[in-house]
């Protein structure tokens, strides 16, 4: 077996248990910014908090194993494969949505959260059209 396969089986593996988290996370966001009950409230904050530590490790192992995809594949495949290019724009904005679930965080934490149950309904559906984006390029591998 080909190093390139067992990178992209990592690749694809981590990158699903990393979007597991990353679908579920803002859902917690929704019934946070919808509770009112102390208890409730309190139980949220650490179920939030355990899901982005856990998920965090698969963000970081999914772009390793992406970027050693990309090696083995070589610089001429990166250089010409323009669909990768935008593929990597996506993955960089789901990085920064990622990282933006700590601040997120952190304002549930010290009860500073002023957004809507609807913002973060609306906020949950970024990563879900940034994958189906990032899916279609890389089966259609569009010539763009």
């Amino acid at each position: 077996m080909s190093a390139l396969l067992i990178y992209k089986t990592f690749h694809v593996f981590f990158m699903i248990a990393w979007f597991a988290g990353i679908f579920y996370l803002p859902r917690l966001f929704v019934y946070h910014a919808m509770s009112e009950e102390k208890a409730c409230n309190s139980m949220l904050k650490v179920m939030e908090r355990r899901l982005l530590l856990f998920v965090t490790p698969f963000a970081v192992l999914t772009l390793v194993f992406g970027v050693l995809t990309i090696v083995e594949y070589g610089r001429e495949w990166f250089k010409y494969s323009m669909w990768l290019h935008y593929k990597l724009v996506l993955v960089i904005i789901l990085y920064i949505y990622h990282a933006y679930c700590f601040k997120l965080l952190a304002d549930f934490k010290h009860d500073r959260n002023t957004r809507s149950d609807r913002f973060y309904r609306i906020f949950n559906e970024i990563p879900v059209l940034i994958l189906l984006a990032i899916v279609a390029l890389a089966i259609i591998k569009p010539s763009l």
